[in-house]
């Protein structure tokens, strides 16, 4: 598993970056990229898409605090792997590689997927919900089913 992106980041994933980066400084929160290997799970769409991971500084919880960020031909595209992933977490094979309290946020803007999951009841730094406020700031959502 590789730290950074698996591909060269392209314009799209540079912009998505940079919108998720505006919106996590207004809750006075930095991005920056991880030093570990991380990979949440995935459905099979965003399995075989390019992606960059990238990591919000949580002084209190640096294990955690991990976006990624998917790329995909076109918004369309984009959109229909969106509601994969939403479904495969709501799947029973989704929803047992999450904590049972976990709280998802899947937001497409253009080309790219945004995704970023938490456990209130497991994350010691009181910053990560701000870390979800600030990215449902960013394109449009997609549902997760509960």
């Amino acid at each position: 598993m590789a730290v950074g992106p698996s591909a060269p980041v392209t314009a799209a994933v540079t912009e998505t970056r940079a919108a998720i980066a505006q919106a996590l400084g207004a809750q006075h929160l930095q991005l920056s990229d991880p030093q570990v290997p991380f990979r949440p799970p995935e459905s099979p769409r965003l399995m075989a898409a390019p992606r960059a991971v990238y990591q919000v500084v949580l002084p209190q919880d640096p294990a955690h605090g991990f976006v990624s960020v998917y790329e995909f031909p076109d918004a369309a595209a984009a959109s229909e792997a969106g509601e994969e992933q939403a479904s495969y977490i709501a799947s029973g094979p989704g929803r047992v590689q999450f904590v049972p309290d976990s709280r998802f946020v899947l937001r497409q803007l253009g080309p790219t997927l945004i995704f970023f999951a938490w456990s209130p009841a497991n994350s010691p730094d009181p910053q990560t919900a701000a870390i979800q406020q600030a990215l449902e700031t960013v394109g449009e959502g997609i549902t997760v089913p509960s």
